[in-house]
């Protein structure tokens, strides 16, 4: 797959009534279609695709290059398969702000319908939101989960955060079926313009900085705050994510207290730790690079764009095997739902105006 970038604006303000409800009416029928065609697991394999989830927004009819598409078209698909779960096999929680933290409690809703334990998706829900916040710093603060899932386990999340100084947004993409370790290398795609450098202790070239780290959750804390003070007396490199303010000694002992109770068996059980948040990973990064000389990964993960390319080259050449096919997956989504014949006409009209513009 090729790979480039494009800026994605903060938009604020929400759809208007006349238009979500059709964006709803049909997200719902496309994807039914998609079920009865595909599968329950194809439909979140396409959810999961960056290109697809995208193609998808535009032919709901909203922007192609503003944030609130992800928020919107989330919205409209949680709302659209809202009482049709037993027909569609997919189940949707999470959403935007405040609603986000209620995953759990919808997860659990639905328990008597799952042929797994409820536990597993909620920890695969929560460890997902714990990667995006804490071990990957990427400058973006996410206030957006969506969890899709099925009643055989199979999920997919969908993500967003925003940097509010740049007002652009992140999308971070999640997959089961490509989740081995959920703290090396997990995403299915991460959407979004390149900063340059993050705090990304869950890229595959951090791995001996977390096996560091689990080592000093399982020190002894006192022991621990000793070689913390000898650092904060060094003259530490100025380096982005991590600076001597970093090592509050007070609130860090009081985080190895519960780890060191707990005995966390690797990098992932010490980030499911309550309580161990951003400032916790980067005091105990910086302490497994200077006392073990494991450094973590500055690597960007971004890499993937919103659109399907450029006509022109930029941001990059328009990658066709992938745009037909998402074409090729929408259009028989969309010919297969049950809405009125003018609303298929209109959204057809939306896609292949989409791919005109991208093919020149």
């Amino acid at each position: 797959m090729r790979r480039g970038i494009v800026n994605l604006p903060l938009h604020y303000g929400k759809a208007p009534a006349w238009l979500f409800e059709r964006m709803t009416a049909l997200a719902r029928e496309i994807t039914r279609a998609l079920v009865i065609e595909f599968s329950p697991a194809e439909a979140l394999r396409r959810l999961s695709d960056p290109f697809w989830f995208q193609a998808f927004g535009c032919l709901l009819g909203f922007d192609w290059h503003s944030s609130g598409i992800t928020t919107t078209v989330c919205g409209a698909l949680k709302e659209g398969l809202r009482g049709l779960e037993g027909e569609t096999g997919i189940f949707v929680a999470g959403g935007k702000g405040k609603t986000s933290r209620q995953t759990p409690q919808e997860i659990e809703k639905h328990c008597d319908r799952l042929t797994v334990e409820p536990a597993l998706l909620i920890y695969a829900s929560r460890m997902a939101a714990k990667v995006d916040s804490s071990a990957l710093q990427d400058g973006y603060q996410l206030y957006h989960h969506l969890f899709v899932f099925t009643k055989q386990g199979e999920w997919c999340v969908i993500q967003q955060g925003m940097n509010a100084d740049s007002r652009y947004a992140r999308r971070y993409h999640w997959l089961s079926e490509g989740v081995t370790d959920f703290v090396c290398e997990p995403h299915a795609a991460i959407c979004c313009d390149a900063q340059g450098q993050a705090l990304n202790m869950v890229a595959q070239e951090s791995q001996g900085a977390r096996a560091a780290i689990a080592a000093l959750a399982r020190e002894e804390p006192d022991r621990v705050i000793v070689e913390a003070n000898r650092i904060a007396e060094l003259e530490l490199p100025r380096r982005h994510h991590i600076t001597p303010n970093d090592l509050n000694t007070r609130h860090l002992h009081k985080v190895l207290l519960k780890t060191y109770e707990e005995e966390p068996r690797d990098f992932e059980a010490v980030l499911g730790i309550a309580g161990v948040g951003p400032k916790t990973i980067r005091a105990l990064s910086l302490m497994a690079e200077l006392i073990y000389g494991q450094g973590p990964s500055f690597r960007d993960p971004a890499r993937f764009s919103f659109a399907h390319g450029g006509k022109d080259g930029h941001p990059y050449p328009v990658d066709c095997s992938t745009y037909d096919r998402t074409i090729d997956y929408l259009k028989k989504g969309l010919w297969a739902a049950k809405v009125g014949h003018s609303e298929k006409l209109k959204a057809m009209k939306r896609l292949n105006t989409f791919y005109a513009s991208s093919q020149g």
